[in-house]
């Protein structure tokens, strides 16, 4: 049996015979296929280091992480089986296109030219609807149709393993059949349950479903992972029984598959949709006005239990699809209105990493949302993170920004941080947003007071919601006061680039602390505090006036800002201009947006351009937050640079913000399935 198996792998792993397909708009280095929160976060990889070049038969869908989640997928027609799926034995159909808006991922599948099966994977994205954006659930959609003009004799068959559930392994499954409704399911789950726990950033507790209409030509069966799908290989049916020996994950691999008969299959399409997600009752462990408390997901206050969520679900396809693809449309306008198609690759590749890194909790009454800094740290909400991802969100719906932001205000204005500038994190390990009540977090004091400052000062540039100003104006002026003192000299620290090091009066972070205290002037007039608006008005405008002479090298060719004060041998993405002019504080003048415009395309190098002279590796996300606010040539050049660096990257992993300019891989250290990538629509959150 093992053998089998070992031979499925080796056959994931070899190029599909004779398959040649398109990739619109972009062959991205890994293919979003279920992404839809910290733990429901699937990937096909594409790119040329382990993945195989973006073919949906004959490779493993995986966790974020690279570690496999099997979902596997034969077909079979006049009795021939093909795998269109997963790294199974059966032939491989021919993958003719494959295409991606910001929350589908479509394959077009030729099966020996008989019959064409488009596959669609959608993960909804409805931010003006939480109680759809709460359930952590995604479809699969497959609709087959006769290609040869004639007439055949179809199954289909699709199937989930227990590898979804942990990321141990040697962890015992237990899993049940069932129906509700007119759905039916398996539920999958860890038997021994570690609530609020991670194993190799997979979640230890919830249920999982894996779930279709329950119709009267299916057919069901858990099992051993090779018996399973040799029988519906070799019957086109499945015998609706259950493996009934809870064991481990690896051992002798438990699967759940469904098979449908779907009869004589001519012209017309005929459709087959799955469901696949996680309940978890309990989602995150919150220190907020109170001690430590168990939140629950949003969805449990839409639905009774997981049960009635899942049938919901299930049933919603119609809706949740239009609405899907309402934002679909409106990202493609948008982003092709503002700077065209390289662009439009970027934000509609981006949209389902970042809203997949959060989560959705609370109640009616008082909801939030939690990120998990995926990758890089694990930490909950992350300062750092959520700004240079809060782009997305102000566009789609800013109250998404304010639910970010208010479990960090409640925590430090509960009197559970003691330092007087603004925490980094919540926590240190997602699910557990208990905070850092000893103050030990990581120190990024004028960076995260910055941050704060700007995003709060969006939310309301957005909504007129003048009472979350008034509600936290004392905490804001506090960290106001420290950029007072720290912002026209930075001591040495990190910025949210910690991993390139700290650095003593860095000119971009400078800039950042300067652009804050002028939000706080505008927030102080905007809650009726005009003196202290004057004042820090007056501070803003005198520490600009000298930055223009500290940070800036006006004796090279071309002139630029430097990374630090001084050294006119360097250069840096000076990201946080963006901010001057998304808030239209106009603190920055125009000189300073043309100069560096003006310099950039001077640096470039084959991906991008580096985002400063210490290495030669860039962010994604900040370049995008530059080309927001650059000339209209220097933008394009921004987007054409990352735009071919998505479709030629040798990475393989979801989306990386972080990558050689010169290469185009990774630059020794591997971040993937950052929500940052959220900040690709700085240019469409500042045309709004």
């Amino acid at each position: 049996m093992m053998l089998l198996f070992l031979c499925s792998i080796f056959i994931s792993l070899l190029p599909p015979i004779g398959a040649q397909s398109t990739f619109s708009p972009a062959r991205p280095p890994a293919i979003p296929l279920a992404v839809k929160s910290p733990y429901l976060s699937t990937w096909l990889n594409a790119g040329s280091n382990g993945g195989n070049g973006g073919y949906l038969p004959g490779f493993w869908p995986v966790f974020w992480k690279n570690t496999i989640t099997g979902w596997g997928g034969i077909i079979r027609v006049d009795g021939t089986p093909y795998t269109w799926l997963g790294g199974m034995s059966p032939p491989k159909v021919n993958q003719t296109s494959f295409k991606y808006t910001s929350t589908k991922s479509i394959f077009v599948l030729d099966v020996a030219g008989l019959v064409e099966m488009n596959v669609t994977f959608l993960s909804p994205i409805t931010p003006s609807d939480l109680k759809r954006q709460s359930l952590v659930f995604s479809y699969l959609k497959v609709d087959v149709k006769s290609k040869d003009g004639r007439n055949h004799d179809v199954q289909l068959y699709a199937d989930i393993s227990a590898e979804w559930i942990s990321g141990d392994r040697n962890a015992t499954a237990q899993w049940d059949y069932g129906v509700t409704g007119d759905v039916a399911y398996h539920k999958v789950y860890r038997q021994n349950q570690l609530l609020f726990s991670e194993i190799n950033n997979q979640a230890e507790w919830g249920n999982w479903y894996w779930a279709t209409d329950n119709v009267k030509t299916l057919t069901y069966q858990s099992g051993p992972a090779q018996p399973v799908r040799d029988t519906f290989a070799k019957n086109g049916s499945l015998p609706n029984s259950q493996d009934t020996n809870y064991r481990g994950i690896q051992d002798n691999w438990p699967i759940f598959g469904f098979a449908i008969n779907l009869g004589s299959v001519g012209a017309s399409a005929v459709s087959t949709l799955f469901s696949l997600g996680l309940a978890q009752e309990q989602a995150v462990q919150f220190s907020g006005a109170s001690n430590a408390t168990a939140l629950p997901s949003l969805w449990t206050s839409y639905f009774d239990n997981d049960l009635a969520a899942l049938q919901f679900f299930q049933g919603d396809y119609s809706t949740a699809c239009s609405m899907s693809s309402d934002l679909d449309n409106k990202i493609s306008s948008d982003s092709l209105a503002a700077s065209g198609q390289d662009y439009l690759a970027i934000t509609s590749l981006s949209a389902r990493q970042a809203f997949g890194a959060t989560q959705l909790c609370g109640n009616s009454q008082k909801s939030y949302l939690f990120m998990k800094e995926i990758s890089s740290s694990g930490n909950v909400n992350t300062v750092d993170v959520i700004f240079p991802s809060y782009p997305i969100f102000t566009y789609t719906n800013p109250l998404f920004l304010k639910l970010l932001l208010d479990p960090l205000f409640e925590n430090q204005e509960s009197g559970k941080y003691p330092n007087r500038w603004s925490m980094h994190d919540l926590g240190g390990s997602y699910p557990n947003a208990t905070g850092h009540p000893d103050g030990k977090d990581e120190q990024m004091p004028l960076e995260e007071c910055g941050n704060m400052l700007i995003m709060t000062l969006a939310y309301y540039r957005r909504t007129k919601d003048l009472a979350y100003l008034t509600q936290h104006h004392d905490i804001l002026k506090q960290w106001t006061e420290y950029l007072v003192e720290d912002a026209l000299y930075p001591s040495t620290q990190s910025s949210t680039d910690d991993f390139a090091g700290p650095l003593a009066n860095q000119t971009n972070l400078a800039l950042k602390g300067m652009i804050g205290i002028g939000a706080m002037a505008a927030i102080s007039n905007l809650t009726g505090n005009t003196q202290e608006a004057q004042n820090y008005t007056s501070i803003a405008n005198k520490y600009i006036s000298q930055w223009l002479t500290l940070g800036i090298a006006s004796n090279d060719t071309p002139p630029h800002t430097t990374l630090a004060y001084g050294q006119s041998n360097t250069h840096g993405l000076l990201y946080n201009l963006f901010a001057d002019a998304e808030l239209g504080l106009n603190l920055v003048p125009q000189s300073v947006y043309d100069m560096q415009s003006n310099f950039y395309p001077t640096i470039k190098d084959a991906y991008g351009v580096p985002l400063d002279t210490r290495h030669d590796y860039t962010k994604g996300d900040w370049e995008c937050w530059v080309a927001a606010v650059a000339s209209n040539s220097t933008q394009h050049m921004f987007f054409n640079l990352l735009a071919t660096w998505i479709d030629k990257t040798p990475t393989d992993l979801a989306l990386t913000d972080l990558y050689s300019a010169i290469t185009g891989d990774f630059p020794g250290f591997v971040f993937d399935a950052r929500p940052v990538m959220g900040g690709s629509f700085a240019l469409l959150a500042l045309k709004q």
